[in-house]
């Protein structure tokens, strides 16, 4: 008799967990409800312009950006002396502004959907102030892999990227210098160990007294005169109050 004995098979632990699902936006909450499917759509489309394959979106897209066309048609209804190119470039601007905003609540809402404790500057809602919208902004900046350097700048926005710490950086020393300073530090941090007193602040120690006289003082100062309230109110009399009774 012979028995085929199944493949030896080690699995490993993984190092880390594993990672969460990414949350839906609201656009796939939305087609999810309404039962929307997404079909897979050609890169290039035919431009009868042109009359050549041209890229479906962005530089150089078929059909042109309407913003810089040559003739603009004025739509039935409008005010003629309006001028229709600028209301393109408004309206150009006011879309991009608005998936701008979108892409933010998108990474504010996923953000807060990966912590769990959510962050309160990262309110996935419509009345965000001027600092929680800046914080947003920041938090979206760094979430590239190259920590913003890359992506375009705002208007009044600083030309040095933000870091992910919030501007904190932690700062080592070099390690070939002086071994000299190296070595006094070092003699000096055993020194301060060894004592067996602690190394005293003078200024900080005289402020603290400082502090705590003063609160003393007026808690002092609160006892009397509550007491001479009590005391005032238990000599008074009914019937002897200073104004005359008609």
């Amino acid at each position: 008799l012979v028995a085929r004995l199944p493949e030896p098979a080690c699995r490993l632990p993984r190092e880390k967990p594993p990672p969460r699902p990414r949350p839906p936006t609201r656009w796939e909450q939305f087609a999810r409800l309404k039962g929307i499917r997404r079909r897979k759509k050609t890169s290039l489309v035919w431009d009868e312009q042109a009359k050549e394959w041209r890229r479906r979106w962005g530089y150089r897209r078929a059909g042109g950006d309407p913003a810089r066309a040559w003739l603009a048609e004025v739509p039935e209804g409008a005010d003629p002396e309006e001028d229709q190119f600028a209301r393109l470039r408004r309206e150009k601007r006011e879309r991009v502004a608005r998936n701008e905003l979108n892409r933010l609540r998108n990474l504010a809402r996923a953000h807060r959907a990966g912590t769990a404790v959510p962050a309160a500057p990262l309110h996935p809602t419509g009345h965000q102030s001027r600092e929680e919208l800046g914080h947003v902004a920041r938090v979206a900046r760094v979430s590239t892999a190259s920590l913003g350097r890359f992506q375009p700048r705002l208007p009044k926005e600083p030309a040095e990227p933000p870091s992910r710490s919030g501007g904190r950086k932690r700062r080592f020393e070099p390690l070939l210098g002086n071994l000299a300073a190296e070595r006094s530090r070092q003699l000096q941090l055993l020194r301060d160990m060894g004592s067996k007193k602690p190394v005293l602040d003078i200024t900080r120690a005289v402020n603290k007294q400082l502090r705590q006289e003063e609160a003393e003082a007026a808690a002092n100062k609160g006892k009397k005169q509550s007491q001479r309230g009590k005391r005032g109110r238990r000599q008074q009399r009914p019937g002897r109050s200073g104004k005359k009774s008609g």
